[in-house]
């Protein structure tokens, strides 16, 4: 029995395990909506045969759609100095693209 297969890729900094048809959001990537993505830092392919890189599986590559662009939850950054006056407050709203996997290519 083979069980569904999945891999471990890089996107923006961050390690995130997929399979086909997830939809995850990653951090901005230049590509319009309805566009293909390939993704090639895969750092781990497994669902069969376990193929472990050093640091990346050589010749995998994952593909993905690009669905939206949207922007995460704002986030309030506040500074204060002790005994002095010095307080500041500024927002953050972190900009993702939203993206299903296509295909895991090993």
């Amino acid at each position: 029995m083979a069980s569904t297969p999945y891999a471990v890729i890089e996107a923006g900094g961050r390690q995130v395990r997929v399979s086909p048809g997830d939809v995850l959001a990653v951090d901005r990537l230049a590509a319009e909506p309805g566009s293909a993505v390939t993704f090639d830092r895969v750092l781990l392919v497994g669902g069969g045969e376990l193929k472990i890189g050093a640091p990346v599986v050589e010749g995998a590559r994952v593909q993905a759609t690009v669905l939206r662009e949207e922007r995460g939850r704002k986030v309030i950054v506040f500074r204060k100095r002790r005994r002095t006056t010095f307080r500041r407050t500024r927002g953050h709203r972190q900009e993702h693209t939203i993206v299903r996997i296509e295909a895991i290519e090993a």
